[in-house]
């Protein structure tokens, strides 16, 4: 869903850009949640625990979708705003190919 909203806004010209401040709840914790990946790797590690890794997958995939439900990024009217969420789901696309690679998941270009 989040490769296609990419997808989508580079057909528009649209483009990610630095972060700013958030401004809504979702993206508030998507942000805390994301912080929270070098602990979670770092645990799992120590732990030899893989559950723990994906159950951080998990709801951080959970955090995602309800910021995706608060935040219409293609539809955002603010252009610093938009750029700052496209920026975030970029990075967002890129640590769950890294950490699904970590548990041996491929992940599909397109579903």
């Amino acid at each position: 869903r989040t490769k296609s909203i990419l997808r989508k806004a580079e057909d528009q010209g649209l483009a990610g850009g630095c972060l700013i401040p958030p401004a809504e709840d979702a993206e508030r914790a998507l942000l805390l949640k994301l912080a929270e990946m070098p602990e979670a790797l770092l645990y799992t590690y120590e732990t030899r625990s893989p559950n723990h890794l994906c159950e951080y997958i998990y709801n951080l995939s959970a955090t995602f979708n309800r910021f995706l439900g608060q935040c219409h990024i293609l539809r955002e009217e603010d252009s610093a705003r938009q750029a700052s969420w496209l920026g975030l789901s970029s990075y967002f696309v890129t640590l769950m190919e890294m950490l699904l690679s970590l548990i041996m998941i491929d992940v599909p270009e397109r579903m």
